[in-house]
């Protein structure tokens, strides 16, 4: 489908001179419910799983096996965003959504979880590949950049608000409360989506020029596929992006956990480390934007590589709750740094027609690389000690700097491939 032509209406930007749609800002505000609902879930969900009954390693191999669902589902869901549209996409995962924060607040063992990791897969794998997409056919090429550094800072606000009130409802009022909390914020989210879909799909008349059929699964995969294997700026990030996943899985999902037993810190305490990341990725994101677009996306890219191996550096000697405030914070202006510039670019590698399988199989090539990761942190952690999955994360954080500075360039080859893969040139993918 030409979400291009269809969106002719709606583009708010083009017919005003506006930086953001009105229906872009809608979109963001339901991101925004639907993001503080899963930064409460997912902040507190490896201390659930202790709650629950579960210990270091049934907590790496339940990351573990929580991500084999996405590594199919991310490039199907993708495939559904380009064929039917990205908001259907969105009001159809957050329909399935409700399921994956309703159904943990009844689990009884930790086992139980792994229905809610499910049913949270397809909704991410629908939602996700989606976000991405919209955002670049929202927005002119030249302002992209400081697009998504702005809705990288409206997002940002659910780090601030979400980890933060987690803590204090699990500390205060039980890990049960805090999801029905989570799970009424996500309803919100839902009903939001599910009528900006509807009125949207009226405004537009959305005519899908294809069906979903395996057919032409078969024909977007294969394109994709043609790209991510043709040896330009696509492969190198995709080898990039897996050699870091691979590193920050490893030590990440264990992370409230390190914060809790070896640091000695509260829920509240944990929650509030999150918030200290989200005001700095805020203060960072809109003008990482601007940097990426008046300069290099792979110079913001490269510095935000390199802040995060100071950080974790950091991290691992920290003794303080405000020395690990300052740490987060500095994560924060790393990541507000590298997502701006990451979206553009990936945004202009991907033919326009492809944009939603693009960004699926970024995400499940992701899962692939790092599908044994969290099981092989839990397993450092016990036979080394705590702090060796934090240090293999640190050491690759700053060996992908080299990569992303030389190889992070988008040259003309690589927008002739787009261009053939999606349909405006002879077939030089």
């Amino acid at each position: 489908m030409d979400n291009a032509d269809t969106m002719t209406k709606l583009n708010e930007p083009t017919a005003n001179k506006r930086i953001l749609s009105k229906t872009l800002i809608v979109f963001m505000v339901a991101m925004v419910f639907a993001n503080i609902a899963g930064e409460m879930y997912y902040s507190m969900l490896p201390l659930y799983l202790k709650y629950l009954g579960a210990d270091i390693m049934q907590v790496g191999v339940f990351f573990t096996v929580s991500q084999i669902i996405p590594l199919v589902l991310q490039v199907l869901g993708g495939w559904v965003s380009d064929t039917i549209g990205r908001l259907k996409s969105v009001a159809i995962g957050s329909v399935i959504g409700l399921g994956a924060y309703i159904s943990p607040i009844f689990a009884s063992t930790w086992q139980w979880l792994y229905l809610s990791e499910g049913l949270s897969a397809t909704t991410r794998s629908l939602i996700g590949p989606s976000f991405g997409a919209f955002i670049a056919e929202e927005t002119p090429e030249e302002h992209r950049g400081k697009v998504y550094g702005i809705t990288d800072t409206i997002y940002t606000v659910v780090t601030v608000i979400g980890p933060p009130l987690a803590g204090w409802l699990a500390d205060n009022y039980g890990f049960r409360f805090m999801l029905i909390i989570a799970a009424g914020i996500y309803v919100c989210a839902t009903t939001i989506r599910l009528i900006l879909a509807k009125v949207a799909g009226k405004r537009r008349r959305e005519k899908s020029t294809e069906k979903l059929s395996f057919e032409s699964l078969k024909v977007n995969f294969k394109a994709i596929l043609g790209l991510a294997l043709a040896g330009g700026l696509l492969t190198w990030i995709l080898l990039t992006d897996g050699v870091r996943d691979i590193a920050f899985s490893m030590s990440f999902r264990l992370m409230p956990l390190y914060l809790e037993e070896i640091a000695g810190m509260s829920l509240q305490q944990i929650g509030w480390l999150s918030s200290a990341f989200g005001v700095a990725s805020m203060l960072t994101t809109i003008p990482a934007g601007w940097f990426a677009d008046k300069f290099s996306e792979r110079i913001a890219i490269s510095l935000g590589f390199l802040l995060e191996f100071f950080a974790m550096l950091l991290m691992i000697y920290m003794k303080s709750f405000i020395g690990f405030v300052c740490v987060w914070a500095l994560f924060g202006v790393a990541v507000g740094l590298l997502s701006p510039a990451y979206q553009s670019l990936l945004s202009k590698v991907l033919p326009e027609r492809l944009r939603g399988t693009g960004f699926g199989l970024i995400h499940a090539s992701l899962g692939i690389f790092s599908l044994p990761a969290p099981a092989i942190g839990s397993l450092l952690w016990k036979t080394i000690n705590p702090q060796a999955p934090f240090y293999i994360t640190a050491i690759f954080a700053l060996i992908t700097v080299i990569p992303a500075w030389l190889k992070f360039k988008l040259n003309k080859r690589d927008l002739e491939r787009a261009a053939a893969a999606n349909g405006d040139g002879p077939d030089n993918v």
